[in-house]
């Protein structure tokens, strides 16, 4: 992880050196008699993590003229006289910028977004979908607001009525320019739009003439949250030009220190991209000085209603919501910002940039399809291809693959028999081993010996016990990977399939989850279980299906559809085995070794 710096106006040792300065300049006057000035700190060193500051926003009023006048000079670092001019409008207004991807709405009070809509996607009341957070946004800011590692002037730029160059309605490709100036504070912002997902951010802050550090901001999360469930996959995302890191909200480790994002917390670059994201939708920065770059993660935490669909004030849960900003130092900042859906084509069409052009990384790393993604990737591109080419709804695009995935397996399948009838065989055998070293306890090291010897008799005979789990071992990895393809891939959401709305939520009626422990049921009735211990048994027959079931309750019905799909399938598989000759074989010794054991 990069490293972190500090706000330099709570720098977490100023107090110690303070003190130390003070005790210092005493020692100086008591024994030289003369007076020392203690060095004031650099203004930007590493600066210390600090909550940013609220960000508020009045209501839109109708357009007004702008009013621009002279104000008192000040003076510049080498003392030069600076004339500052004041430059604000006497009243609110708003400005939309549209193309067939986005509807944004600018408001001149703080000249940041106070509406972003995406026309391509809804919410789940079917209703164009909203990015900016109606109730983290007010709080916290807005996007396209710019933060300071001052309160007080964060305050002042994002409640200022800025001077608009165009108001109204206007059609990308057009650009915005959004100024601002005190007796003090000159303020610009510059905003260019084309057809895609992507806006060009250009803003500068000078305080009595010489540049302050103000990045641009998405400080506040996202808007298309269902239920307190979806805060969970807010992350903060970035690539430093070697790897891509993570960092959700707040990540519990087992072997390792918690982490969580620091509010206020500043990472220096070099950033190819960086941004905030949330399971679907993100807003990465792509700073055109990757180099010279740093970023500022936000962390802070809103109430919600417990149900969305019927809120209470007395039923109110806390979440956390995450934000970032990206600029260039003490300097202007020129940054590209995507704000969209994570989807692989949309993420693969945007590059970082490189001596001006975009030409650099693309943003296709921000999905995370976790440690199997080698295997999540080709799954979602067949996936992707079946439902474009064979059948255009993503259910039975599922089906079909889950299909195709058990066949490939029925083999492992025919090896698992095959090596059950030859444990079986071996059973009297390894009994005979067991009863030689049954005097001995558990912890006497000749019990190794007797497993030298049992595994000794299973290699002479070809019968490897594993070779009977590794189908269920070789989906593990699959339905792994399907988690996390399902998870992501913004294409199943709000994708329906007969009595489901969303593939990627849980299945509201949870026919599929009591389909799943059904299914694993018939399985373990149908699967010869010959020589297995009665406790591993219970375990295979009611405690896995259970443990799948509760698995599959919450997780997106188009994984348990998926699970449960293939349990049908090895079902039927498991029942033509059944009446095999091989099969038949299992069978009856099956029923043989237990008459013995009644008797």
């Amino acid at each position: 992880m990069a490293e972190k710096y500090y706000n330099p106006q709570e720098d977490p040792g100023s107090e110690k050196r303070t003190f130390i300065v003070i005790a210092f300049t005493l020692l100086l006057l008591v024994g030289a008699q003369f007076y020392f000035k203690s060095p004031q700190p650099p203004a930007e060193s590493k600066p210390a993590a600090t909550a940013p500051a609220a960000n508020a926003g009045g209501a839109a009023a109708p357009t007004a003229n702008p009013v621009a006048a002279p104000g008192p000079q000040s003076k510049g670092k080498a003392g030069q006289n600076v004339e500052v001019a004041t430059k604000q409008a006497a009243s609110e207004s708003e400005t939309v910028i549209e193309n067939g991807l986005y509807k944004i709405t600018f408001s001149n009070r703080g000249g940041q977004v106070k509406s972003w809509i995406l026309k391509k996607y809804t919410d789940d009341k079917g209703q164009p979908l909203e990015l900016v957070h109606p109730i983290a946004a007010p709080q916290y800011g807005y996007p396209l607001s710019l933060y300071t590692y001052d309160p007080v002037l964060n305050k002042e730029l994002s409640e200022a009525l800025y001077v608009s160059s165009q108001s109204g309605s206007l059609a990308a490709p057009t650009t915005i320019t959004f100024e601002y100036s005190d007796q003090n504070v000159a303020v610009s912002k510059k905003f260019s739009f084309d057809h895609s997902y992507v806006v060009h951010v250009e803003t500068s802050v000078a305080r009595g003439g010489q540049p302050v550090t103000a990045y641009p901001a998405w400080p506040a999360g996202f808007g298309d949250r269902t239920g307190p469930s979806a805060y969970g996959n807010e992350h903060i995302v970035w690539h430093d030009g070697e790897k891509v890191h993570r960092q959700p909200a707040n990540q519990r480790n087992w072997f390792t220190a918690n982490t969580w994002v620091v509010g206020g917390g500043t990472y220096p670059g070099p950033f190819v991209w960086a941004g905030a994201v949330d399971q679907y939708f993100g807003a990465i920065f792509l700073p055109d000085t990757s180099q010279s770059s740093a970023m500022v993660t936000f962390h802070n935490d809103i109430k919600v209603p417990a149900d969305l669909n019927h809120p209470d004030p007395a039923k109110q849960v806390t979440l956390p919501v995450i934000g970032a900003a990206v600029g260039t130092p003490n300097a202007p900042t020129s940054v590209h910002l995507f704000v969209g859906p994570k989807a692989t084509d949309v993420l693969q069409s945007v590059h970082a940039m490189v001596n001006g052009k975009p030409v650099g990384p693309n943003l296709e790393p921000v999905v995370d399809l976790g440690m199997f993604g080698i295997i999540a990737k080709p799954l979602f591109l067949w996936l992707k291809w079946t439902h474009d080419h064979w059948v255009a709804n993503w259910g039975w695009s599922i089906m079909i693959l889950t299909i195709i995935i058990n066949l490939a397996l029925l083999p492992l399948r025919m090896t698992a028999m095959k090596t059950s009838l030859k444990m079986q065989k071996l059973q009297p055998k390894m009994e005979e081993i067991k009863k030689r070293y049954e005097k001995y306890p558990m912890r006497d090291p000749r019990r190794a010996q007797m497993n030298q010897e049992i595994w000794d008799l299973q290699r002479k005979e070809g019968a490897n016990p594993v070779m009977g789990c590794l189908p269920l071992l070789l989906q593990l990895p699959f339905l792994y990977a399907f988690y996390s393809m399902l998870a992501n891939a913004i294409e199943l959401r709000h994708a329906p399939w007969l009595w489901i709305k969303d593939l990627s939520s849980p299945d509201p009626m949870h026919i599929l989850p009591i389909l799943t422990v059904a299914t694993m049921l018939l399985m373990t009735r149908l699967t010869p279980q010959v020589g297995m211990d009665p406790t591993q048994r219970m375990m295979m027959n009611v405690m896995s299906p259970i443990m799948f079931g509760v698995f599959t309750w919450a997780a997106a019905s188009g994984l348990a559809l998926y699970w449960t799909v293939g349990n049908i399938i090895g079902a039927l598989q498991q029942y033509a085995m059944n009446h095999t000759h091989l099969g038949r074989e299992l069978r009856e010794m099956q029923e043989k070794r237990a008459r013995k054991k009644n008797k």
